[in-house]
């Protein structure tokens, strides 16, 4: 028997060598823990989801109610009177059945008390009607600016009238007329006359012609450079608004025919908002109804135009609540400063 040895292996000359069988080890199943993620991650979502809302408007029963949505509409009762409106949100099919049951109704107007402080609207209704004079979306937010200026300790409120709100693409003044009705002083500024002569009737049904109130028809973005350049000459505590409130449209035109598109505008908007503030602001509300941002980008947006002046940003949509339902049809997204 002739064999080789080295340090591997044992090999018999001319016998091709067998393989060699081990006993398998046993092998040891470990469990993974499950992933979580670490503990400051969790902190930092919480704190974003803190931030992140859905403002329900729920107007009186008696002033409005969504009755249904679906298949791009919405079936409203506005002062008792029930109207179908197109709305491209709802996508859904409606809970009611179709609204083929609720028939075309002529033109109408009708008074209604929004809930906050005895404002009026008057509601204006056709059967092509985009808009009817009133965003009842934001009723969540017309509260807030009524609670927020009524509770203010601010050494400004033992001064009548001494806190300065604007209000940006206005449409019909619900937002001012709430302001003024909690002793602030108001400038409001739409690109429509038409508009601005409403809110100058919802003035009037409201009670609050002796209200300070400026109703100014211009463009946006003229007025905003036109303004800037006044608070220059001002002595520096009369300069600057403390509190903004905007509802940019994606798409419109000023009284000159002045082109206005929202991806083009909305950072010089920003900007000229931020060089009129007080230095000691209250809150800036910006609303959009286009589809083309999120909430987040609004937010984001809104933290650019308001860094360095601390507070907190909440952001979200804002929402009407379907009458006996839980339904919500989403309307508006949203972005909030406040301190």
């Amino acid at each position: 028997e002739r064999f080789s040895q080295n340090r591997h292996e044992r090999r018999w000359w001319g016998i091709r060598p067998h393989s060699r069988q081990r006993t398998p080890r046993p092998q040891i199943l470990l469990r993974r823990p499950p992933l979580r993620p670490p503990v400051f991650v969790i902190l930092w979502y919480s704190k974003i989801m803190e931030n992140i809302k859905i403002w329900v408007g729920e107007m009186p029963s008696e002033s409005y109610k969504l009755l249904d949505s679906g298949d791009k509409k919405k079936l409203e009762e506005i002062g008792g009177v029930k109207i179908v409106r197109a709305e491209p949100r709802a996508w859904w099919l409606p809970q009611g059945g179709t609204f083929g049951a609720f028939p075309k109704v002529p033109p109408w107007e009708k008074i209604i008390d929004i809930g906050i402080a005895g404002i009026k609207a008057k509601i204006k209704y056709k059967n092509t009607s985009k808009h009817i004079g009133i965003f009842p979306e934001q009723f969540s937010q017309w509260k807030f600016i009524n609670e927020n200026l009524l509770k203010i300790e601010n050494s400004k409120l033992k001064i009548p009238n001494s806190l300065s709100i604007l209000n940006l693409f206005g449409y019909t003044g619900i937002a001012s007329l709430v302001a003024a009705r909690a002793g602030a002083k108001v400038t409001h500024v739409d690109a429509s006359k038409q508009s601005v002569d409403w809110a100058r009737e919802n003035q009037k049904l409201s009670g609050l012609q002796d209200a300070p109130i400026r109703w100014i028809v211009d463009d946006v973005i003229k007025f905003l450079k036109k303004e800037k350049n006044r608070m220059a000459n001002l002595p520096h505590r009369q300069a600057g608004y403390d509190a903004i409130i905007m509802d940019p449209p994606s798409y419109g035109k000023g009284p000159k025919g002045e082109v206005w598109k929202i991806e083009e505008k909305l950072p010089e908007l920003l900007e000229s908002c931020r060089q009129i503030l007080s230095d000691n602001p209250l809150f800036v509300i910006f609303n959009m109804y286009s589809t083309e941002l999120s909430s987040i980008s609004v937010s984001n947006l809104l933290a650019d135009m308001t860094a360095g002046l601390g507070g907190t940003i909440e952001s979200g949509e804002l929402v009407i609540k379907q009458e006996n339902s839980e339904r919500l049809l989403p309307m508006s997204i949203f972005a909030l400063w406040h301190k």
